[in-house]
C-alpha cells in the first residue's frame, strides 16, 4: 500500500484533475477502481509484497488522468510523471506505474498492445477499472457519459460497430449508447487477466444481459 502522505496528495490530485469530469469518470469511480484493485490483488495472493500493492494503488489511483477522453492541456498528458517524480518514487516503481496506466485502456488492447502483460499488477489494475464499466454501475456510467456528450439512447438503424480498430473506437462518430454495450461492455468479462476479476465478472456481465433483454422489450413497446 502507498504510504499514507503520498496516497493523500495523489487523492488530492485526482480530485483537483478530475474535478471538471462528468460523473461517469470522476473521483468516486477512481475511488471504486483503487478499493477493487486493492481487493482483487490480495485475492491474486499479491498482498505478501509491499511493493506490488503500492504500484496497485497508485496505478489505480492516477490511471485516469490525463484521459483522452477528458484532456483539456497538452500539459495533462505529463501530470502523472511529474507527480512520481516530486514524491520521489524509486525509479522501476514508476516505469511500473506508468506502464500499467498506459497500457490498460480498451483501445489499446484493439491495437494489440498488450506490453504488460507480465506485470501481475497490470492484470489487478485493469481488471478493476474494466469491472467498474460493467454490471449496475457500468449501466449508469455508460448512459452518464451518453448523456454529457449528447448522444442518443438508442436507434434501431444505427447498428453496432463490429471488429472495431483503435482508430475508429476514438472516433467521435455519431453513436448510440446501447450500442458501447455491444461494442465494448458485453466484451469485457473475456477479456479479465486474474481469476478474482473473471469470478466477480460473472454477475455483473449477467445484470447487463438481463437489463439489454428489458430494454429492447420496453423500447418496441411490448412490455
Amino acid at each position: 500500500m502507498a504510504a499514507a502522505t503520498m496516497r493523500k496528495k495523489a487523492e488530492e490530485l485526482v480530485e483537483k484533475a478530475m474535478k471538471g469530469n462528468d460523473a461517469s469518470h470522476d473521483a468516486s469511480h477512481v475511488w471504486r477502481v483503487r478499493d477493487l484493485a486493492i481487493s482483487l490483488a490480495r485475492e491474486e495472493g499479491l498482498s505478501s509484497n509491499s511493493d506490488s500493492m503500492e504500484i496497485v494503488e497508485l496505478a489505480a489511483l492516477l490511471h485516469d488522468i490525463g484521459d483522452y477522453k477528458y484532456i483539456r492541456d497538452p500539459s495533462e498528458a505529463k501530470l502523472v510523471e511529474n507527480f512520481l517524480d516530486e514524491e520521489g518514487v524509486e525509479e522501476t516503481k514508476k516505469v511500473k506505474i506508468l506502464n500499467i496506466i498506459n497500457g490498460m485502456g480498451f483501445k489499446d488492447e484493439l491495437s494489440g498492445q498488450t506490453l504488460c502483460e507480465s506485470l501481475p499488477e497490470f492484470g489487478v489494475v485493469q481488471d478493476a477499472d474494466r469491472l467498474d464499466a460493467i454490471g449496475a454501475i457500468g449501466i449508469a456510467r455508460c448512459f452518464t457519459f451518453g448523456g454529457s456528450r449528447n448522444r442518443v439512447l438508442h436507434d434501431p438503424e444505427i447498428k453496432p460497430r463490429t471488429e472495431l480498430t483503435k482508430e475508429q473506437y476514438m472516433k467521435k462518430e455519431e453513436q448510440t449508447t446501447i450500442n458501447h454495450f455491444h461494442e465494448k461492455l458485453l466484451k469485457l468479462k473475456k477479456l479479465m487477466k486474474t481469476e478474482a476479476g473473471k469470478r466477480r465478472a460473472e454477475k455483473r456481465h449477467e445484470f447487463m444481459e438481463e437489463f439489454l433483454k428489458e430494454f429492447y422489450v420496453e423500447w418496441d413497446g411490448r412490455a
